[in-house]
């Protein structure tokens, strides 16, 4: 028998560009003799005609399958749920949008027949990108990598092809917050990494701002590496040596000059300094225990309000998910 392959695709108030996404992946998929397939599509709780669209696909393909989430759980719930609906011995998570070539697909499925477990997409051009988003993701990954044990592949998505072992291996990870490019990076396994010119947006725009890959990159610090709190131990003690030493330069100072306000410069510098730092710290401290909420309280990652396939074009009974 074939192999079967599963392609996990996120959607999110993408309508428009389901057409063309089915119409780019048919033809490859369709031209690989060695292997069967079939499409997971997960609808994140769209608000436009998405999941009319998704359910329309089922009808004319019965190798597309559609999760419909109870409400918008995030992209990486929705892949989580998509990766836990795979069947097959090979699972690709792409976005929809078609930045994520399906030209590459074959190319993937050729390295993994040859052997490896995980197939990496690496952008090897982000010059269509702004050029502060370019530094930025540098900035992340080289920031990441040397504070944590885990290694993330600087310009690697969630673009990659990975071998029911790896899939089985991450289904096994059972935290909420979840950072799927470090929790893919953390079950390791064979790699191969093949280099690709990422193409632009066939439709819509990008949902991340700034704050929301802020955010992100803060989830993807604080889960896997405990550096910033050691590190915050090193910045309170040399800000403590240098507030002492400030506060003899102040005590010799007023000895042999004077103050106009006895005891302002002393109180001001204690008062900004210390304030600041105390609630930098505090800050940090409330994202580890934060996570540390959220994940004692066992809430599911996602929700499945209806499956939909060929053989059920209609909702099926809630069903409740990890």
């Amino acid at each position: 028998m074939t192999p079967l392959v599963s392609i996990v695709v996120p959607f999110h108030d993408e309508a428009s560009g389901i057409d063309m996404f089915f119409a780019a992946v048919r033809p490859v998929m369709d031209a690989r003799a060695d292997v069967s397939w079939e499409v997971v599509c997960v609808d994140d709780g769209s608000r436009d005609d998405t999941l009319v669209r998704l359910i329309a696909q089922t009808r004319s393909d019965a190798r597309v399958r559609v999760l419909e989430l109870s409400r918008n759980f995030g992209k990486e719930a929705a892949l989580t749920a998509g990766i836990d609906a795979a069947r097959g011995q090979a699972v690709i998570p792409m976005d929809g949008d078609l930045q994520d070539p399906p030209s590459l697909l074959s190319p993937m499925l050729d390295a993994w027949r040859g052997g490896a477990e995980v197939v990496l997409a690496r952008r090897s051009d982000r010059s269509r990108d702004s050029v502060a988003r370019r530094h930025t993701a540098a900035w992340f990954y080289r920031l990441h990598n040397r504070l944590s044990k885990t290694q993330i592949p600087e310009n690697v998505g969630d673009f990659r092809l990975m071998d029911r072992v790896v899939v089985d291996a991450l289904r096994r990870l059972p935290e909420r917050q979840r950072f799927m490019k470090g929790l893919f990076a953390w079950v390791g396994f064979r790699t191969v990494t093949l280099d690709y010119a990422r193409p632009l947006r066939a439709v819509g725009r990008s949902r991340f701002s700034g704050v929301a890959l802020w955010n992100f990159a803060l989830e993807g610090f604080t889960g896997f590496s405990t550096a910033p709190l050691r590190i915050w131990t090193y910045v309170g003690a040399v800000f403590a040596a240098l507030s002492l030493l400030y506060g003899g330069f102040i005590l010799v100072h007023t000895i042999l000059s004077g103050s106009r306000v006895p005891g302002y410069a002393s109180l001001f510098v204690a008062v900004t300094f210390f304030g600041s730092v105390q609630l930098i710290s505090i800050g940090l401290l409330g994202e580890y225990i934060g996570r540390i909420y959220m994940e004692t309280k066992q809430r599911p990652i996602y929700l499945v309000r209806s499956t939909y396939t060929a053989q059920t074009p209609h909702a099926s009974d809630p069903v409740l998910s990890r």
